[in-house]
């Protein structure tokens, strides 16, 4: 009889997620994180999502589908954060993880202003899990688009800002550092999603605060090649993936041989730290003051800013190379 639960115990454990069925028994999670990403829009966060997936280093506490600007051209919809949990459930179903991770909407809408949190499934996921007395597992909320739920849950449980560690994937570059891409939109993408959340987080909070702003998201270029020779035959998961981001390629036309993953670093930064003195040992960043978000979407100098980390080198190799190999291992 023992033997048999003992057996049955591994086979719900293996069932969780494909990967750990090949992977040594030793790496088990040392950090819970929320992801928090527009899945209806740029097809990088389901790169993202799907590489966290198969890192049996995190435990995923919970995945917030949230909105885009007003009418993106990704999802110019007024649903955009329960579309963006639509395509999470998807991908989960491609997976074979259906249920196995809790998949919430978002706010449809950004904040009025930068004193007003909203409401939302997502805020009370962020909440929820901060406050939890039960685990002493560093928390990780990593924001691949806009800053709306973090902000609100920051704002509403102004204490849960000492247990998160926020990873963002957003804002300008800091001019003493680099210059902006040719062509640039003056206020970031995925700060103008929510410029008042931004101004919420950056100027009204004490967040511990990890952030890649749009000079450093812009090194995750993924080459074409890779995507169909080493992405594409992967089974489901791989043509899910390929189409996906395929199809987004076809339609925009003339967009070169490479891709932005730029919410990769998401990984990078949380699953792939260093075994020794746990950190993305392999990526360079610099302490800054945090600025001043103006409603302009840009820095002031903040005299009285905290201290956060602001990247400036993202290891691509590793980041890649442990995408391809997972996804290769997921398909045997």
């Amino acid at each position: 009889m023992k033997k048999k639960i003992i057996l049955s115990l591994s086979l719900v454990i293996a069932s969780l997620t494909p990967f750990c069925q090949t992977i040594p028994s030793e790496i088990k999670p040392r950090m819970r994180v929320i992801v928090d990403n527009d899945f209806s829009g740029d097809p990088d966060g389901l790169f993202q999502m799907a590489h966290l997936l198969l890192s049996p280093s995190v435990d995923i506490r919970g995945i917030i589908g949230s909105h885009l600007s007003v009418k993106d051209g990704f999802d110019p919809s007024t649903t955009q954060a329960e579309n963006a949990a639509k395509k999470a459930k998807e991908l989960l179903q491609i997976m074979n993880l259906e249920g196995k991770v809790p998949v919430v909407a978002g706010s449809n809408t950004g904040m009025t202003d930068d004193n007003t949190p909203v409401k939302s499934a997502g805020v009370d996921l962020i909440i929820n899990e901060a406050l939890r007395t039960d685990t002493k597992q560093p928390l990780y909320v990593l924001c691949g688009a806009g800053l709306t739920e973090i902000a609100s849950a920051l704002l509403t449980k102004p204490e849960i800002a000492g247990k998160i560690t926020l990873i963002w994937i957003g804002g300008p570059e800091y001019t003493d550092i680099a210059l902006p891409p040719p062509g640039y939109s003056k206020v970031e993408y995925n700060l103008n999603i929510d410029p008042n959340a931004a101004m919420a987080v950056f100027n009204k909070t004490a967040v511990k605060l990890w952030q890649i702003p749009r000079n450093v998201y812009r090194q995750a270029l993924f080459p074409y090649s890779h995507l169909v020779t080493k992405v594409k035959p992967q089974g489901k998961l791989g043509e899910y993936l390929y189409k996906e981001l395929h199809t987004l390629m076809s339609r925009v036309g003339r967009i070169g041989e490479t891709y932005i993953l730029g919410d990769s670093p998401l990984v990078l930064f949380t699953a792939l730290q260093s075994y020794f003195e746990a950190d993305p040992s392999s990526s360079f960043y610099v302490v800054k003051q945090a600025p001043k978000i103006n409603s302009d979407g840009q820095y002031q100098y903040n005299y009285d800013g905290r201290n956060i980390r602001v990247y400036t080198q993202i290891d691509n190799y590793l980041m890649f190379s442990d995408f391809l190999a997972k996804l290769e291992m997921n398909n045997k």
